[in-house]
């Protein structure tokens, strides 16, 4: 299987599979120097881990993460830096109906489609246990950008959406869902339990910002730092859309409505009126806060029977026992910060290595 690497000067390519005995990610292009060891990693891997409350899949995994290589004394020594966290609890039984039969929207038919062989346990590569391997790459990134800070929060689970009126990004991190608004957190509780008694799922929307890019990051053409963030996230399970500022909504704006009006600042500094762009115009960074929003559809694995074929192409139904995520894009905000940070990290090594230090 071809294609397990992402990045241009800083790249990470992750290995292993949800039911082996270990995954993890292989990180290229770090800069020697860095302070790093696991207590760096270990808390961004602690907010994705399975398992913590009713709300999330209760597959009990402790996501330790081990360095293996391309750190000594503390410090990156610039070469690949190896990272292993070891699977502990599957249950590869709970797959014994997947082997014979497809769950609708899942991978397992494109999989028998392209390779004519797939690993039915967990999803194999295809499924979002393969995301802890970018967590920990994601928290080597953000070490490689100190002067960016990334927040990301669930905006909403399937139709139900937060008030920004009452935004605390304080509450993204005291709450499961990664909302920062209290009194949504509050009725998400019974929408999940809801959902999850009856056998359904859910998607949701996330949206990430990173404060602190400076401006000139990205280039105008092929690598703009828009397309690079879209195409990433489009990398992360069950993505499905990705706007970057106003993303669609621009579409119906009118061109005054949509400028992100310019005007002298203090120091020397431009004063921005708007940012619909989401922090990025002709694929360079402008200075202000870059914004990505991500659409996660609901969880492909439920309980709730429904119509598919066999391998041998025989009509059937499917309902997936064992231990799913009722709403896979509660986990997927620290992934969709990881996947920011990687990005940036690379975004900012590109543009020294073309511009030096100017």
């Amino acid at each position: 299987m071809s294609w397990n690497t992402f990045g241009r000067v800083f790249r990470f390519t992750t290995w292993g599979e949800s039911h082996g005995p270990a995954l993890g990610v292989v990180v290229d292009g770090c800069p020697p120097g860095i302070a790093l060891s696991e207590e760096h990693i270990q808390p961004f891997l602690d907010a994705r881990k399975p398992g913590q409350n009713r709300f999330t899949t209760q597959r009990r995994e402790a996501d330790e993460v081990r360095i293996l290589s391309g750190v000594f004394d503390g410090r990156t020594t610039g070469t690949p830096i190896s990272l292993m966290i070891e699977n502990t609890d599957q249950r590869s039984k709970d797959y014994s109906e997947v082997a014979k039969a497809y769950r609708p929207g899942h991978a397992d038919y494109t999989y028998d489609a392209k390779y004519g062989f797939r690993d039915y346990r967990g999803g194999g590569r295809s499924s979002a246990r393969e995301t802890a391997a970018r967590v920990a790459a994601g928290a080597i990134a953000r070490l490689v950008i100190p002067e960016v800070t990334i927040t990301g929060w669930t905006e909403a689970i399937g139709p139900h959406s937060i008030d920004y009126a009452n935004f605390d990004a304080e509450q993204t991190r005291s709450n499961p869902f990664f909302c920062p608004d209290a009194e949504a957190a509050r009725a998400w509780e019974g929408v999940i339990d809801a959902t999850r008694k009856a056998g359904s799922s859910l998607g949701a929307t996330v949206a990430c910002e990173a404060r602190g890019v400076p401006a000139g990051w990205g280039a105008p053409i092929y690598a703009k730092l828009d397309s690079e963030l879209a195409a990433a996230m489009m990398t992360i399970n069950a993505t499905k859309g990705v706007e970057i500022g106003d993303g669609f909504a621009a579409a119906r704006l009118s061109g005054e409505e949509n400028a992100d009006t310019m005007q002298p600042g203090e120091n020397g500094e431009i004063a921005f009126g708007a940012n619909h762009s989401g922090g990025t115009a002709g694929g360079i960074s402008t200075g202000q806060p870059v914004l990505t929003r991500v659409a996660f559809k609901p969880t492909s694995s439920i309980l709730t029977p429904v119509d598919t074929i066999t391998k041998e192409g025989e009509a059937t139904q499917i309902q997936t026992k064992g231990r799913h995520d009722p709403c896979v894009g509660i986990r997927g905000v620290p992934v969709v910060e990881a996947m920011m940070a990687l990005v940036l990290a690379d975004q900012k090594l590109l543009h020294r290595a073309q511009m030096g230090e100017r």
